[in-house]
Order: structure tokens, then sequence, then C-alpha cells
């Protein structure tokens, strides 16, 4: 105990920390974690961060979540999501929208999803040609996290669109941000799928936004032969 009272972080460090512990437990903020754990650190002149004076550290659910991060971690080997993920590119059909899925790739398996509408005014649109690009984790000052997409143009000059969560319907972002984190557990893929297959779903029109789900994740799969993101799903 007496190393962490003399161990110094910094302002990234904490970001990451307060990442991390979202990704345990969904019920907590970004933002809340990141001002608890500010509040039971001080900071010093030079910007970084150590344990307050007769402080008990962190709060008891917030040690549990470590603990599970620390056991989780060594249990599965899990790895630690680089700051840029390779990503494939999907689009299909919402009843007569179209829409577009970025699935986030590690070592090759689907990692994390993030779905919209293609439009210029409440979603995004890009040029047919791109088929795959990164998914970029980025923090914003306030502690939170933002995902971009970057991708090359025909050109090769790299374009990134900025803020995919805020671009795409909040109910929608919170459904593949809850398969997204199946997915980071490693449930096998074709179970992930009979999962989000058996959602009873009560609006006819997010039934169609799981079928295209569905049909985006089985890609990955060996029950289905296309892999190649430029066919639409």
């Amino acid at each position: 105990m007496n190393n962490t009272q003399n161990a110094r972080y910094t302002p990234d460090d904490l970001l990451r920390l307060a990442h991390e512990l979202v990704q345990i437990d969904i019920s907590l903020s970004g933002e809340d974690v990141m001002g608890h754990l500010k509040a039971k650190m001080q900071q010093d002149p030079d910007g970084s961060y150590l344990p307050a004076p007769h402080s008990n550290a962190l709060s008891d659910r917030i040690t549990a979540a470590l603990y599970h991060l620390l056991l989780w971690r060594m249990q599965t080997g899990t790895r630690v999501r680089p700051q840029s993920l390779e990503c494939d590119v999907w689009r299909f059909q919402n009843k007569k929208e179209k829409w577009v899925a970025f699935v986030g790739l590690l070592d090759g398996r689907p990692y994390e999803i993030f779905t919209g509408l293609q439009d210029d005014d409440d979603g995004i649109v890009l040029p047919k040609s791109v088929n795959n690009g990164w998914i970029v984790k980025n923090f914003n000052a306030d502690g939170t996290t933002r995902y971009d997409f970057a991708f090359q143009n025909r050109r090769g000059y790299k374009i990134t669109v900025e803020g995919l969560s805020a671009r795409f319907n909040k109910e929608y972002w919170n459904y593949a941000k809850l398969i997204s984190g199946v997915l980071r557990y490693q449930m096998p893929v074709d179970n992930v799928v009979h999962l989000i297959d058996s959602l009873q779903l009560e609006s006819d029109t997010i039934n169609t936004w799981k079928s295209g789900v569905v049909r985006a994740l089985k890609k990955y799969t060996n029950t289905d032969e296309t892999d190649d993101p430029a066919a639409e799903v």
C-alpha cells in the first residue's frame, strides 16, 4: 500500500482507467468515474496526480471493478483495445432507409460495432468505394471517450469522420454498445448472432435494424460464405 501512496499518475492514466472501469460496469458514466478519481487524488503543479493523504483510495464499487478487471485479464488473456482498430464497413437497408455498420476488428475478430443512417444531416455518408478503415478511440477533455472513423480515399488522403456516437440515433447506439460489450468479452460470434437474433423487440423498424446487424456479424462466422465488405447485407 505504501507503494500505491507514492505512485504518480498522468491525466491520461486517469482517463484510461476511467474508460476501463466503464467497460466493466456499463452503469457507470465516464464523467462520474473521472470526477471520483480526481476527488480521490491531489494534483501537483507539474500536472501529475497522486493519492490524497489519509484517503481510503477508491470506493468499494470501483475497487471491485478493478479486481474484476484484473481477474478477467488474467483468465481470458484479453488484450487492451489499441487506440486504432481496423474495421470493415457494411451497408444494409432498414425499412426504406440506408444504413451503415462499422465492425471493429481485433486480431481479425469482431470486437465492436457501430451502426447508423447514411444521411448528410443526421448520420454519415461515405463514398461507395469505402469498405474498410479504422475506428479510432479518442479522449475528450471531460474524461469521456469518442470514436472516430478514418479511411483512405482513392487519392491516398486520410479522411477522419469524428464522433460516430454523436451522429447516430441514441436508442440504436445503446443497443450497439451492449452488443459491443458482449463481443469484447470474446463470446463466440455464432453465439452473439444467436443472442441478437433471439431478442424480442417491439418496433418493426428496430427489428429490421437487428436483422441487418445479424447479417453483418454472420460474415465473421462459418455459416456465411460472403466475406467481401463491398457486398450489401
